[in-house]
């Protein structure tokens, strides 16, 4: 069991004797990329039905097909944050998918904001990206994307659910402060905010404070990229109140 490497996230009922039809992007990397073929064993997982050891019974150009045998994980909660993001542009939007996918987002949620730039997204390709990572680091999960709001809709629909970290540069509570303290609170799974290149705008920052769930976190002196900022308040969150 140890020697089946290769992991894919699959739709679908997984469980011993099922059958599963690998997608053709599946079937290219297994037989053209992996040279697999008839007996080699694969993983297969997802959230609902945990991983599972497979068998391939058919490969050859363009299908694939693999016979489940044996249970390796049981299927298991992976609590994390929603990343709220602005989007940015391709080469940085991607890499910020992958990474949060690694570090244990949950969910990641594009948000339309005054100084946001980008104003298209490719969703299919951002999906394509967390399948992969998740893929690579062995969690079971793939992190929901959600389709992009304005930040006002965001706002207005979050209710009095989590709470939500607004990082800035400038406002707001230090980190080291912030983050301890809502570890020991042990919130549910919160949302963290972070803004376009450029920050949020003023007004947004302000309407954003007078809310209750919103607690507004500082950065530091160092003016961070998009892409970093939203990783490194991943990563201070799994450190501080995740699960690391």
């Amino acid at each position: 069991m140890d020697k089946a490497k290769v992991r894919l996230f699959v739709e679908g009922r997984l469980g011993v004797g099922a059958a599963v039809t690998l997608n053709d992007r599946q079937a290219h990397y297994i037989t053209t990329v992996m040279r697999l073929g008839q007996r080699a064993h694969i993983r297969l997982f997802n959230a609902e039905n945990g991983e599972w050891l497979g068998r391939i019974d058919d490969a050859g150009r363009g299908h694939c097909l693999v016979t489940i045998e044996a249970q390796c994980r049981p299927a298991r909660a992976e609590p994390g944050p929603a990343l709220v993001f602005a989007p940015v542009k391709k080469d940085a939007i991607d890499f910020i998918v992958i990474k949060a996918t690694e570090l244990g987002a949950a969910a990641l949620l594009p948000v339309w904001t005054r100084f946001t730039a980008v104003q298209r997204l490719n969703l299919e390709r951002l999906r394509a990206n967390a399948i992969e990572a998740a893929e690579q680091c062995g969690r079971l999960s793939v992190p929901v994307i959600a389709e992009p709001a304005p930040l006002t809709a965001l706002i207005a629909g979050w209710g009095s659910g989590p709470a939500l970290f607004v990082f800035d540069r400038d406002r707001g509570s230090p980190l080291k402060a912030v983050l301890p303290a809502a570890a020991e609170q042990a919130p549910p799974s919160p949302g963290l905010l972070i803004g376009p290149e450029g920050g949020l705008a003023p007004e947004e920052l302000d309407a954003l404070e007078a809310l209750p769930f919103v607690t507004t976190v500082a950065m530091g002196p160092r003016t961070l990229r998009a892409d970093t900022a939203a990783l490194a308040a991943l990563a201070c969150w799994q450190a501080f109140a995740g699960d690391w």
